[in-house]
């Protein structure tokens, strides 16, 4: 490709017919010795394994390849996962976009965050439903995958690379988190990727990072949803009013879902200027992103998977005022009140 000429976009990702090693080849194609490639992320696990296996696909076959996440990093075993596998990462605040020739972003897709979306994106892939800006050079979604890893793990299959101890790590975390250990939907592909990583990955860093995620400061917020907890036949609701860092939201969540009698769990909390609420399910034919969206996506963006899913309000939308937080607790209960009192 000359300098004047325009990349030949997708105007569709990838049909699931098309095997993992013609897209590997395809993909080899976007870039260059010459460029500098970018990949950015929301950082989670599946986020931070997908990229690391991104990075391994182009080494030695572009110039430089950079990870830059667009979020602060507090989940402690988030930083855990971070600093044991010793992961080179920055902020996107950090980013000379002058140097990046490339651009490449995975587990997210451009209209997932507004920081997203400051530039066309060459390669796009991600396991979330498709979304109208999902436009590159190559795109790969599928949403039918529990993981992104999943997928990053039969692209290095494909081109015939061995993890090493540290990718594999990563991308087993990452599928071991996604799919919640197979709780959440998943396909026979995430299963077989997690088995053939599982002799390549250090099984004791895993153990490490799963038992670093309770702190002083999240036990205080435990402390707080236990006394917030309340039922509305098998739903569990937790309205925490006023925090300090989203991600605390879903690690109760995920935490309360254990629950015998809970087959919902719906907690929520107001950060900076917005509501958010987190839904979680164990239940057959149920679908957490469609049920967001019907309860709360005429005030704000709603959606997710079937077993898992988000809504973000903008406060001055509710028409309540936010000093008295209380008050949209009860909202988001009067939701969950209306929308089960519905089926």
């Amino acid at each position: 490709m000359t300098e004047n000429q325009k990349p030949i976009l997708m105007d569709h990702p990838f049909r699931k017919s098309v095997s993992s090693a013609e897209k590997h080849k395809r993909l080899l194609e976007v870039a260059g010795l010459e460029d500098t490639l970018a990949i950015l992320i929301n950082a989670d696990p599946d986020a931070i394994g997908s990229a690391l296996a991104l990075k391994r696909i182009f080494w030695r076959k572009v110039k430089k390849i950079l990870i830059y996440h667009i979020n602060v990093i507090k989940r402690a075993d988030n930083l855990a996962l971070i600093k044991l596998l010793r992961i080179d990462q920055y902020h996107i605040r950090n980013l000379d976009r002058a140097e990046i020739t490339k651009w490449a972003i995975v587990d997210s897709q451009p209209h997932h965050n507004r920081q997203f979306g400051k530039q066309p994106f060459d390669v796009i892939i991600d396991h979330h439903p498709l979304g109208p800006e999902s436009v590159g050079v190559f795109v790969d979604i599928n949403e039918d995958y529990g993981a992104t890893s999943t997928m990053m793990t039969e692209y290095l299959r494909a081109a015939k690379i061995k993890p090493s101890a540290r990718l594999a790590t990563a991308l087993f975390y990452g599928i071991k988190t996604d799919t919640e250990n197979f709780v959440r939907n998943s396909l026979p592909n995430d299963v077989n990727a997690f088995r053939y990583l599982y002799p390549f990955a250090n099984i004791n860093i895993i153990k490490k990072i799963e038992s670093s995620e309770l702190t002083k400061k999240t036990l205080d917020s435990f402390r707080m949803a236990m006394e917030n907890l309340t039922f509305f036949r098998d739903t569990a609701h937790i309205y925490m009013g006023k925090v300090n860092d989203p991600d605390i939201l879903v690690v109760i969540a995920d935490f309360f879902l254990k629950m015998a009698e809970a087959t919902w769990c719906i907690v929520s909390g107001i950060y900076g200027q917005k509501l958010i609420i987190i839904l979680r399910n164990a239940g057959f034919r149920l679908d957490a992103g469609k049920t967001a969206e019907k309860m709360f996506g005429q005030w704000g963006s709603a959606g997710g998977h079937k077993s898992a899913a988000r809504a973000e309000i903008p406060i001055q939308r509710l028409d309540l005022d936010p000093d008295r937080t209380a008050e949209i607790g009860e909202f988001v209960l009067r939701r969950i009140k209306g929308n089960r009192k519905r089926r």
